[in-house]
């Protein structure tokens, strides 16, 4: 991407896309929304993100680390301990995936009917 444009996620080639997918995806969005109740231990939070592979995790935990959004820490001990963590852009973006989090959460019992209604008529 030219460094003189503005950055657009509707822009094919602009990197906020690959971005914006990484926090999006399916484990992204989960391990942000996780490390935003504080550090984690790979194990720890995999348990947290019930559900997720151990190499997904690692892949997403990777690409996530990549784009500035986790932390990898690696403490000196034996064996060596990781802890993940949020940068300060990392704590931004899971902030905003938490209280959508909260609301789709919410709105559970309403996305339910909405889906028996559609099921329904179709």
């Amino acid at each position: 991407m030219d460094d003189d444009l503005i950055p657009s996620v509707f822009a094919r080639d602009c990197a906020s896309r690959d971005v914006l997918a990484n926090v999006t995806g399916r484990w992204g969005g989960l391990a942000l929304a996780a490390l935003h109740e504080g550090s984690y231990r790979f194990n720890a939070l995999r348990r947290r993100v019930d559900g997720v592979s151990e190499k997904m995790l690692a892949q997403t935990l990777q690409a996530l680390e990549r784009d500035g959004l986790v932390r990898r820490e690696v403490q000196a001990t034996i064996p060596p301990r990781v802890e993940y963590s949020l940068t300060d852009f990392g704590a931004r973006a899971a902030a905003k995936l938490v209280e959508l989090i909260e609301l789709v959460e919410s709105e559970v019992p309403a996305a339910q009917a909405a889906r028996a209604a559609y099921d329904r008529s179709h």
